[in-house]
């Protein structure tokens, strides 16, 4: 038997196509290892650091307005503090919203959003989360209204300008309280004061209208949607920077 020798320019022309194909299998690889890292470096952010929700409501109108798309810092309150003025998501304490039944999504939709909300691009549960701005702290005494409708905070008045009320209306809430907000909780109400169910209506819940911190997801930042309303939220340092701590007020 002899062997055959294939000509000088079959042997390069199969050397080239495996070459080929060896740089494609490996483009391919190096691609999907990307995706692999990317899609586990979105998911750890959207855990740990940063998640998007969608505003469901008009309750923190004229600041949010409905289905803008925020982004949420999760760092709060667990590594930076809150702070009066903040704009937070929170876990419903029990009672604040109403049963909802699951929407009929369909099957392909579902698993689209179930990828995108694992990577923060995607917000399908804020119907299971509420958004407020953060009026007292733990310790603070919030009473409303004064004879110029306004609300104190451990007897300092505020000119909350962020707030929204109806023409006529000079009182920044039409039902009068007066609380002392418990240890590891907020009071938290909305701008858009009289079409708001926050702190104030749901005193009858269990927790009297407190939200516990640990209910707290984190800060609002930023509004990332629509591009037209793109902003960073403000906290209105201004607005609370004359009121004491609740160890300096009592």
């Amino acid at each position: 038997m002899t062997d055959t020798t294939l000509p000088a320019d079959d042997v390069s022309a199969g050397a080239r196509r495996r070459s080929r194909q060896k740089g494609t299998l490996l483009f391919l690889r190096d691609i999907l290892v990307i995706f692999v890292v990317a899609l586990l470096v979105s998911f750890l952010v959207k855990t740990f650091l940063v998640r998007s929700f969608y505003i469901p409501s008009a309750s923190m109108q004229q600041t949010l307005q409905i289905d803008d798309r925020i982004l949420v810092n999760e760092l709060v309150p667990d590594l930076v503090g809150l702070e009066r003025g903040d704009v937070i998501v929170f876990r419903d304490p029990g009672g604040w919203l109403p049963p909802s039944p699951e929407p009929d999504v369909p099957p392909l939709t579902a698993a689209v959003d179930w990828l995108l909300s694992l990577v923060g691009l995607s917000a399908s549960d804020s119907d299971d989360h509420l958004i407020k701005r953060v009026v007292g702290l733990p310790g603070d005494r919030v009473v409303c209204c004064n004879a110029l409708g306004q609300m104190t905070v451990n007897d300092v008045p505020l000119a909350e300008s962020y707030v929204t009320l109806p023409a006529g209306k000079t009182d920044v809430s039409d039902d009068p309280f007066d609380v002392v907000v418990p240890e590891n909780s907020v009071w938290v109400m909305g701008d858009n004061r009289y079409n708001s169910r926050d702190s104030r209506y749901n005193r009858d819940q269990p927790g009297n209208g407190f939200v516990p911190v640990d209910n707290v997801v984190g800060r609002a930042f930023v509004i990332s949607w629509p591009t037209a309303h793109w902003g960073w939220l403000d906290n209105h340092p201004e607005v609370f920077a004359g009121v004491p701590d609740a160890e300096a007020a009592q």
